[in-house]
């Protein structure tokens, strides 16, 4: 897993094109949508994520980090994006969208707002990010 978050006045996406065969049409969720006082994580989940234990701490460890990067904030809001640019092999897809959908209601379950930018698409993003370091966290996993 890697992980660059941000800690974001505000963030806002638009999905621009499909890019995965099998992922489901936007619909709603392909509209434009903005996120404010929120933390941001562009997620690359990698093949080796996917053996048992290894998931298992991955997801522990980065639930773990996105909490502690919303409560330097008190950030109630969450957006989870995957982006399979950060290196790496990448998982499955299913696999990644699943530990994603899996994230996102651990997250509401504590009490935090969480919206996943549309999975398998393009999108196109703007992004207001506060000027401190720790506003820009790389994590690797």
């Amino acid at each position: 897993m890697r992980i660059l978050t941000f800690q974001a006045r505000e963030f806002g996406w638009k999905a621009f094109s499909k890019t995965l065969a099998s992922a489901p049409e936007a619909g709603e969720a392909g509209e434009a949508h903005t996120v404010e006082e929120c933390v941001v994580a562009f997620l690359h989940i990698e093949r080796q994520d996917q053996e048992a234990e290894q998931r298992l701490r991955v997801f522990k460890k980065t639930l773990k980090h996105l909490k502690w990067l919303a409560n330097k904030r008190d950030f109630k809001n969450v957006v989870l994006h995957s982006f399979t640019h950060l290196g790496g092999e990448n998982a499955e897809a299913d696999f990644a969208h699943a530990f994603m959908l899996e994230l996102c209601e651990r997250l509401q379950s504590t009490n935090y707002s969480v919206w996943i930018t549309p999975f398998g698409y393009f999108s196109e993003w703007n992004i207001s990010v506060y000027g401190e370091s720790l506003a820009k966290v790389w994590k690797e996993i």
